[in-house]
């Protein structure tokens, strides 16, 4: 399957059918803003375990603990690769509100999603697949709502069929330090509490592994980085 590379996405908002832009003025002041806030509140330092910042197309898939997760991902990330990385984001949070809303389509570049989306067998996907098929890169929580222990639960099948559907994506396991703790469910504002995200080891496919094993696999590789030191 041919998917075009890198070049100027412009995505479908699903909930107004209006296109947003990338890239503009205000947008990188809303950037580093964002980015500031977010460093100089709970720190979100960047640590590639295996794994290098790149421009390649890739998944990168992380434990979920609190609404901090996208921001955190999102700022560790390179500049270069951030205007091409698109974070999944929950439609009953990150579109509520006129600034929240906008934060999250036109800084994030995040895809919104109907947690509660009836249909057929695979029919959430359709955004994400689009996202893929343009040759652009993704951040999923896999678990698919908030965890309130340390280590990753288990995860939904997403990330299994993109993986099938996409064999040319890397997979990059990720995880997340401390979001629980720096901004706990109820909460209005996060805690100044360091935290900090990890990248590891792309996770590779194996040939004829089913379901079940892949996902276990995929989320021990995220479990794993929680124990790993950091220099």
């Amino acid at each position: 399957m041919d998917h075009p590379r890198r070049g100027a996405l412009h995505l479908l908002d699903p909930h107004e059918g209006n296109r947003f832009p990338h890239p503009g003025s205000r947008k990188a002041v809303i950037d580093l803003v964002l980015i500031g806030l977010t460093r100089f509140l709970v720190g979100g330092q960047a640590h590639w375990i295996g794994a290098s910042p790149d421009t390649r197309q890739r998944i990168y898939f992380a434990n979920h603990a609190s609404h901090l997760d996208t921001l955190l991902i999102w700022s560790a990330l390179p500049r270069l690769l951030r205007g091409s990385t698109h974070p999944i984001a929950a439609s009953d949070y990150w579109g509520k509100g006129r600034v929240r809303r906008h934060i999250a389509l036109k800084v994030l570049n995040a895809v919104l999603v109907d947690r509660a989306t009836q249909g057929p067998p695979g029919a959430a996907l359709a955004p994400l697949r689009g996202v893929l098929a343009e040759g652009e890169s993704l951040v999923l929580f896999p678990e698919g709502t908030r965890g309130t222990e340390r280590l990753p639960g288990p995860f939904k099948s997403g990330l299994y069929w993109l993986s099938q559907e996409f064999p040319e994506v890397e997979l990059i396991p990720t995880y997340l330090d401390n979001p629980s703790r720096a901004f706990p469910k109820g909460t209005f504002l996060p805690v100044p509490i360091s935290c900090t995200v990890r990248f590891g080891a792309p996770l590779s496919r194996r040939q004829g592994e089913e379901k079940d094993a892949f996902l276990e696999r995929a989320r021990a590789a995220v479990g794993a980085l929680a124990s790993d030191p950091v220099a």
